[in-house]
């Protein structure tokens, strides 16, 4: 969908902001431009929609040059979104989603109820619709500017910092929604972070840039994490790659144990049973986890929820990765992962070792090519 060829923007003081730049940013994915401040990130994408000129290098739409057609029908071909939503404060959040489909024309009654759609694709309550900005959140405020970015169905989104300035939290839920919302829509995106583990969350691929605004690598997040292209981007992954890259692979084939599984109400047959497990995981009357005990501590009829000891973060064994199998083990105080269900009922547990071996059969897997980028896409 877009190419950029040998692209240089150069200011009149000399300041070369983006360096002989060449990207092949494939139809219908997230393309993720990341790297240290100064790295041309956000010239690149404004160039993109010429809200910024190239100094050298042609840009290509659909194999068109976007400087063949007027500006603000380009621009108005493309969502964008940026930080803090910038949002018209005067106008109701409806009317802001409205803002595009208006001045393309569409009457404002069809535009409010395109802008209604919208509203609830991207996770927003229809009680906000006559608000203005000042009066909701800034997490609710971004999604507006998602929504806004949306409202033409413009096949090409950039999106420059669009979570930086929110919580962790809510930044996570909105890098959840972007994602959903991407595979509902197929949208060709452009995707401006400094944060690498944002880039890798949400990058079909990832192009990583130097201070100076040349190109460094560009690739799948996988094969950046598992094979970085020299010392600069190693350094900028950071120290921890190996453990992001657990985020690639799956967690389907653990092999878990159900033994020391025991519900609350277990009778003294059963605790005896399993008595020579070094840990147990307790369970409600509805098989969710409460707690791992030592087997002496259990007494058949008398459990002590108090005592029980906190069992981590669980997973499910398929959705989440080894990474998050890893991590739910390292929290728990025995070393176990908790593995449940959808319903976050327990369906076994999994020691550090058990991942550990299925680490090293996932890196051999990976070096002979078995997963695809749909795999790991999946499992993130």
């Amino acid at each position: 969908m877009i190419r950029i060829e040998s692209v240089t923007k150069r200011y009149p003081d000399g300041t070369v902001a983006v360096d002989r730049l060449s990207l092949e940013i494939p139809d219908r994915a997230i393309t993720v431009l990341v790297g240290p401040s100064g790295c041309g990130k956000t010239t690149t994408l404004r160039m993109i929609n010429r809200m910024v000129e190239p100094t050298e290098g042609s840009i290509l739409l659909d194999g068109t040059d976007i400087r063949q057609q007027p500006v603000n029908t380009l621009r108005r071909s493309m969502g964008y979104v940026i930080q803090h939503a910038g949002l018209f404060q005067h106008r109701t959040i409806l009317d802001n989603i409205a803002t595009v489909p208006r001045l393309l024309g569409t009457p404002k009654k069809e535009a409010r109820a395109r802008a209604a759609e919208l509203m609830e694709r991207v996770g927003l309550d229809a009680s906000l619709a006559k608000r203005y900005p000042y009066q909701l959140s800034g997490g609710q405020q971004q999604r507006v500017g998602v929504a806004r970015a949306l409202a033409a169905d413009p096949p090409v989104l950039l999106m420059d910092e669009p979570f930086s300035a929110v919580d962790p939290v809510v930044r996570k839920g909105l890098q959840d929604e972007l994602l959903r919302i991407q595979g509902e829509l197929g949208k060709t995106i452009v995707f401006v972070t400094h944060d690498i583990d944002e880039a890798i969350k949400l990058g079909t691929r990832v192009a990583v840039l130097r201070t100076g605004g040349r190109l460094a690598q560009f690739a799948p997040p996988a094969d950046l994490l598992s094979a970085p292209a020299d010392a600069f981007v190693e350094d900028f992954l950071g120290a921890d790659r190996g453990i992001r890259r657990l985020s690639f692979f799956p967690s389907v084939d653990l092999q878990l144990q159900t033994a020391p599984v025991v519900g609350i109400d277990a009778d003294a047959a059963r605790l005896a049973a399993v008595s020579h497990a070094p840990w147990l995981l307790v369970t409600d009357l509805d098989g969710r986890p409460l707690g791992w005990s030592e087997p002496e501590r259990l007494t058949a009829g008398a459990i002590d929820r108090e005592r029980l000891l906190d069992f981590g973060r669980p997973f499910v064994p398929g959705t989440d990765s080894l990474r998050t199998a890893l991590d739910g083990a390292v929290l728990s105080p025995t070393g176990w992962a908790v593995a449940v269900d959808g319903e976050g009922r327990a369906v076994g547990v999994v020691s550090q070792q058990v991942i550990g071996e299925a680490i090293r059969a996932a890196h051999s897997r990976a070096a002979n090519g078995a997963y695809a980028d749909t795999d790991v896409k999946a499992v993130r």
